[in-house]
């Protein structure tokens, strides 16, 4: 085997490598609540002065035919953040809350053919949603 053919076979190597590597899925890739959830909705929490401090996150899960729901300040900072979660009609809340630094949760609810009930809170502010993503 020549010099050239010895590079030429390195380097298509390196290109076979490289293009592994970029397609390998990084584990912080699945986002919050895990692998299989993809986003489906952004609830926006205000202020008195109805400017935005933050935003809850809700996720669904088709494998697992579950909600997740997480907190995040807008901008970002440590403080007093809280996430719930429920079944509507139930008066039984998943509820993820204290001091983080970037973000509460994530929670889960399983409500297949029914609708869920949202809440998200920063500080003293927070936004409930009711009956919200049903069947």
């Amino acid at each position: 085997m020549n010099i050239r053919t010895k590079l030429a076979a390195l380097a298509g190597a390196a290109v076979v490598s490289a293009s592994l590597v970029a397609s390998a899925t990084p584990a912080s890739a699945a986002g919050p609540c895990g692998g299989g959830y993809y986003q489906i909705d952004v609830y926006n929490i205000s202020n008195l002065a109805g400017k935005t401090v933050g935003r809850t996150h809700l996720y669904y899960s088709r494998s697992t035919k579950k909600n997740c729901a997480v907190t995040y300040a807008t901008p970002a900072k440590r403080g007093y953040k809280a996430v719930k979660l429920r079944r509507s009609g139930t008066l039984k809340w998943t509820v993820d809350a204290g001091t983080f630094n970037e973000y509460a949760g994530p929670v889960y609810v399983s409500a297949p053919g029914k609708c869920i009930d949202i809440e998200g809170f920063i500080g003293g502010n927070g936004a409930t949603y009711y009956s919200r993503h049903c069947g």
